[in-house]
C-alpha cells in the first residue's frame, strides 16, 4: 500500500514554504498592528524568516530542522488576541494566495489550532 504524501511534499516542499514565509512576513512587517511587534524583536530577519520556515516544515511533516523555542519566543511579545486575530488574517491571504485548495485551507486550519494552543498558553 501506497503511503500517504505528507502536507510538505503536497504544498510543494521547503521552497514553496520559503517563497510563503518571506512573502507572508514582508505583509506583516507593513502592518499596523504587527508591524512593530516584529520590529521590535527581530533583529535579523533572515535568520527568523529560516527559522519560521524550520517551524512550519515540521508542523507540515517535513523534515525536523526546527530547533527553535516557539513558547518562550512568545512569552515576552505581549500578545492580545487581537493580535493574533490579525496574525491570522495576514496569514490567511497568504496562503490564499500562495497555495490551491485544499492546501490553502490546511494551512490556514493548522494555523488556526496553533494559534489557540498558543494564546490558550500565554493566558
Amino acid at each position: 500500500m501506497a503511503e500517504e504524501a505528507t502536507l510538505f511534499q503536497r504544498l510543494g516542499g521547503r521552497r514553496k514554504l520559503d517563497i510563503l514565509v518571506s512573502n507572508f512576513y514582508a505583509s506583516v512587517r507593513e502592518h499596523a498592528a504587527l508591524g512593530p511587534i516584529f520590529a521590535a524583536h527581530v533583529g535579523d530577519w533572515p535568520s527568523h524568516l529560516a527559522t519560521v520556515a524550520d517551524f512550519w516544515q515540521v508542523q507540515t511533516g517535513g523534515p525536523a530542522e526546527y530547533r527553535g523555542q516557539f513558547l518562550a519566543a512568545h512569552v515576552l511579545l505581549r500578545l492580545q488576541s487581537e493580535h493574533f486575530e490579525a496574525w491570522l488574517s495576514q496569514w490567511n491571504r497568504s496562503c490564499t494566495l500562495h497555495f490551491e485548495p485544499p492546501i490553502d485551507a490546511e494551512m490556514i486550519a493548522l494555523a488556526g489550532g496553533l494559534a489557540a494552543r498558543l494564546q490558550r498558553s500565554l493566558e
